[in-house]
């Protein structure tokens, strides 16, 4: 009979294993919604950075880039006036898509289907453009000079800019008025 009650009543053992399983599931449950918020929280920090790491990864592209370019402009005009170019900006926009930048970081320029150093390349389209140099006929017909070949806008003047100074006598600050508008006069045609 006592092994009867036994099995009809449950072990001391199974008792407590199931209160402590009971107990153990309580407190999980308590504890992960707290969980989930916390790992849902760190979900969304980690996706934050991961954002701004990809923005400042695209503003750096973009920067070096700016950076380039910069550069290679500087570089491309730079060559242009060591060779005389007085029209600066029309022959850059000229020749600035035929330049590029190779692997290696060397602006080369393409001409007859091979590449070219840019200083190469810029030596042979000054040469192909002349008229992007200064004039080289100075005094030719027509450029207003004196009878001793000397430009008539240059003509001697028995003026000493030294002489300009407050408190003048009049008489000399209307001759002083009379040289400059001469000056300008003659600029001017």
């Amino acid at each position: 009979m006592e092994e009867d009650n036994n099995k009809t009543q449950p072990d001391v053992r199974d008792v407590i294993r199931q209160a402590i399983t009971d107990f153990v599931a309580t407190e999980q449950a308590k504890a992960e919604p707290a969980y989930k918020a916390e790992l849902a929280e760190e979900r969304k920090r980690r996706e934050q950075l991961e954002r701004r790491m990809n923005e400042m990864a695209e503003e750096n592209r973009k920067s070096r880039a700016m950076a380039e370019e910069a550069e290679r402009t500087s570089t491309i005009r730079s060559e242009l006036q060591r060779l005389g170019v007085v029209k600066l900006d029309l022959a850059y926009r000229a020749v600035k898509d035929d330049i590029q930048r190779t692997d290696d970081g060397r602006l080369i320029g393409r001409q007859d289907g091979e590449d070219v150093t840019i200083q190469g390349y810029l030596k042979q389209f000054v040469e192909e453009n002349p008229e992007l140099l200064p004039a080289r006929i100075t005094n030719g017909i027509g450029t207003g000079t004196t009878r001793g070949g000397t430009p008539a806008s240059a003509a001697p003047s028995n003026f000493d800019l030294d002489r300009i100074r407050p408190g003048m006598n009049p008489e000399e600050l209307e001759r002083v008025r009379q040289e400059i508008a001469r000056v300008a006069n003659q600029s001017l045609k």
